[in-house]
Formats: C-alpha cells, sequence, structure tokens
C-alpha cells in the first residue's frame, strides 16, 4: 500500500475516469450541431441526455454490487468498451433514434468507471489519504469537460461530426489498454473482491440502505452535484450563446473555468473533510444556499447578466462538483469495507437522478413556451430560459429539505452510540482556547 506501484494504479484509473467524463460531456458542447443533424427540438434533445443519465443512474447499484464481487479492474475495462461503441454509433448516426442508442452505450460505459476507480483507494492507500485523493479522482476526471470543451468542440468545428466523435471513441480505446496494462484490484491477487452468495448481496444492499449515513450521502450528491451537470452537460452552452449572446469563445472559456475551480477548491474541501468530519453536511448546506442564491441573482436580471455575475455563478456551480464528493465520503465511514462499492452506487445515484429530472423538465418547458408563442419563435430565448432554468430551484430546495432532514436522523443515532455531534459554538470555543494554551499567557511556559 501507498506505493510507487499503488500511485500507477490510481493513475491509470484516474485517466479511465478522465475519459468517461469526456465521452459524457461530448454530446452537450454539440447540442446546436445535434439539433440540425437531427432535426430535433428542445425535448428530444433532451432525451439524449436523459436517457444516458437514466441508465447511468440505474446501474449505479447493479456497478456496486459487481464491483464488490468482481472487483474494478473488470468492471474498468467493461467500461471503456461499451463508451467505445457508444461514441461510434453516435458518430455515425443519422436519426434520433440511432442516436439515442449510442448514447445509452456511453451511459452504460460511464456508470462502471468512477465507482470502480473509488473502490481502487481502500485496496491500496491508508485511511488518511482516502478523503483527498477522493477529490483529487474528482478533479483531474472532471479535466474531461475541458477535452470536450475545447479539442473536441475544435475538431467538431474544423472536420464535422464524424471525426470529431470518432475521435472521442479513440481515448476510450486507451483507457481500456492502460487499465489493462496497469490497474490490479488490490495488492494481494483477489484480496479487492467479495465472495457473497445472492442473497448475501441482497442483504448487504439492504443494510447498505438503512444506513442513514449512506442516505445522507445520496440526499448530498442529489442536492449540489446537479447544477453544474445540467450546465456543463446539456444547458450551459445554448444557454450562454443563444440566450446570453456569449460569443464561442467566452462561453467555453466559462465552461473551462467551470473545471479550473473545481481543481482550485478540491484539495481545501478534501482537507476540510479530513479535519472536521463531524462538520462535513454543515460545508453540504452551505454550498447549496450559494447555489440556490447565485442562480437567483442570475434570473433575477431584466436582461442577459452582466459578465462578472455570470463568472460568479460559474464559480459557484463548480463547487458543487467537488463538494458533492463529500458524498462518498459518507457511504465509506457509515459502511464496512465488504458493501463500500454498493453504498457507493446508491449514493452516485443521487445526483444523477436530480441531474436528468431537470434536463428533461428544463427542456419539455422550452417547448412550451415556444408553442404558445411566449419565446417569439426563438426556442432558445432568454425569457424562455430564465423561466426553464428556474425549474432547478425547486430540485435544489427538495434535496435541501432532505439533507436537513436525514442529518438530524445520522446524529441521533450517533448520539445513541455515544459519539454526538457537538454544537459548532463549543467546537469555536475549544479550539480558541487550544490555540490560547499553544501560544501561552505572560508569565507562563507556552
Amino acid at each position: 500500500m501507498d506505493s510507487s506501484r499503488a500511485w500507477l494504479v490510481w493513475a491509470a484509473g484516474v485517466v479511465a475516469y478522465l475519459v468517461a467524463v469526456t465521452q459524457r460531456t461530448t454530446f452537450g458542447v454539440a447540442g446546436i450541431e445535434a439539433t440540425d443533424r437531427f432535426d430535433a427540438s428542445a425535448s428530444q434533445l433532451s432525451v439524449f441526455t436523459v436517457v444516458q443519465l437514466l441508465v447511468y443512474a440505474g446501474l449505479q447499484v447493479p456497478v456496486g454490487v459487481l464491483v464488490d464481487r468482481w472487483g474494478p479492474r473488470i468492471l474498468i475495462v467493461a467500461g471503456g468498451v461499451l463508451m467505445t461503441a457508444g461514441q461510434v454509433q453516435l458518430a455515425f448516426a443519422e436519426s434520433v433514434g440511432a442516436g439515442i442508442v449510442g448514447r445509452l452505450l456511453v451511459g452504460a460505459g460511464d456508470a462502471t468507471t468512477f465507482i470502480s476507480v473509488l473502490r481502487l483507494l481502500p485496496a491500496w492507500f491508508p485511511f488518511h489519504r482516502i478523503p483527498v485523493l477522493t477529490q483529487w479522482t474528482g478533479i483531474i476526471g472532471q479535466l474531461g469537460q475541458i477535452v470536450s470543451v475545447v479539442p473536441f468542440v475544435a475538431v467538431l468545428s474544423a472536420f464535422g461530426w464524424q471525426p470529431a466523435f470518432l475521435g472521442a471513441a479513440s481515448l476510450s480505446v486507451l483507457a481500456v489498454v492502460l487499465a489493462l496494462v496497469m490497474i490490479r484490484d488490490s495488492p494481494e491477487a483477489g484480496s479487492g473482491r467479495s465472495v457473497q452468495t445472492l442473497r448475501q448481496t441482497g442483504t448487504s444492499l439492504a443494510e447498505a440502505w438503512k444506513q442513514p449515513g449512506t442516505r445522507l450521502g445520496l440526499w448530498t450528491h442529489f442536492t449540489i452535484q446537479f447544477p453544474g451537470t445540467v450546465f456543463v452537460l446539456m444547458w450551459g452552452y445554448p444557454y450562454l450563446v443563444r440566450a446570453e449572446k456569449l460569443s464561442d469563445g467566452v462561453a467555453s472559456a466559462l465552461l473551462s473555468l467551470f473545471v479550473v475551480v473545481g481543481i482550485a477548491c478540491g484539495p481545501f474541501l478534501g482537507r476540510y473533510v479530513g479535519r472536521h468530519p463531524l462538520r462535513r453536511s454543515t460545508m453540504v448546506l452551505a454550498i447549496a444556499a450559494a447555489i440556490g442564491l447565485a442562480w437567483t441573482a442570475v434570473l433575477l436580471q431584466p436582461g442577459p447578466a452582466p459578465l462578472p455575475l455570470l463568472i460568479l455563478l460559474v464559480t459557484t456551480l463548480a463547487v458543487g462538483g467537488p463538494g458533492s464528493m463529500i458524498a462518498f465520503d459518507f457511504a465509506r465511514t457509515f459502511n464496512v469495507a465488504s458493501r463500500l462499492g454498493t453504498a457507493t452506487g446508491i449514493v452516485n445515484i443521487g445526483g444523477f437522478l436530480a441531474s436528468l429530472l431537470s434536463m428533461f423538465v428544463i427542456g419539455v418547458i422550452l417547448d412550451l413556451l415556444l408553442g404558445s408563442g411566449f419565446s417569439g419563435g426563438d426556442l432558445y430565448a432568454l425569457a424562455s430560459f430564465r423561466i426553464a432554468m428556474a425549474a432547478q430551484l425547486v430540485v435544489l430546495a427538495v434535496g435541501t429539505v432532505n439533507v436537513v432532514i436525514i442529518r438530524g436522523r445520522v446524529r441521533r443515532r450517533m448520539a445513541e452510540q455515544g459519539a454526538p455531534v457537538p454544537p459548532i459554538r463549543e467546537v469555536i470555543a475549544r479550539e480558541r482556547a487550544r490555540r490560547r494554551g499553544r501560544r501561552g499567557t505572560p508569565g507562563e511556559a507556552p
């Protein structure tokens, strides 16, 4: 553990996740081209990503169970193969149905990757490294968004649809080769797997779900992961270019800023979780409040929002990405190792269910407003987008309320087990006293 070999295994896993994020986000930046290629309405266009995320979310629990049984290496390789097939299918698709099949395959392959990479960490690294490495896994993986925003968009603009998506597919081939060569489930062969009967697997799944900490992780992921996912994966680019009237270059820069901010704040959040494990949910609620306030400020603008306000919005949404990684720390600390993959799969459902719900509702609202004449014949009119994007605030509120409720249950169980969470004012007072004691007082030894 914690050897140079461990770091190589993790690096190969992170590359696989980075490629998965690239495949996940390519369609979002190709939305305008897809509208023309498939002659699709806004709701039809949203179905591409909704189907992708529906498959992703629906496979999280089965994949979590399979990771515990078969080990992460097999699942990472299988995911790469599926994503390659999906992007090739989309490259040659000429109808909505054929394109959706491609995104379905991409969603299935994407579903196997992140859980599998996280499952590698407890096998290869000591406990104290895992919160920060979890953050870095998410941070580096999100660089895949920059791959889709910059080089993918450049190839799409210069060479067209097929070369762009075939080029994206080749990245998954590279990830598969690296996984086969470099990744092993654990330092000891076979020890990264859990041998369970079908009945034992069902019991493990039930135990993971009954654990309030697992459900707190699910609602954490639900609440603060989806706003950024909706923005980057589907509606952010059309919103910035067509509604806010930004140039393609500025819109791409803002989406790149999203990734940069995630990279900058991820390590801070990882250290925060490691040092203040009893205040994780407080950070989650603070991020949720910031996202809600930022969207409210943008949507209440009488006309196009000023660029500084859009920068603030993108920055706030970006914090939600690494912030949602706190959810997986809940899964890790409230479950035994033998069901860690299962619990992680349950948690990972949350954000993507919220994302696909929000994406589809936004598309439906845009189509309804177009049909009613409200948008003046412009599908992506600012007034229409303003109403459609506001639907996210309802989803955000639902998630926040559930985080508060489940947090209360978790803290009550901890108190029953003799580990109550002290009030924040008591923690601050102790910290101040500790610092005064460290400095010492005049005439006393430090």
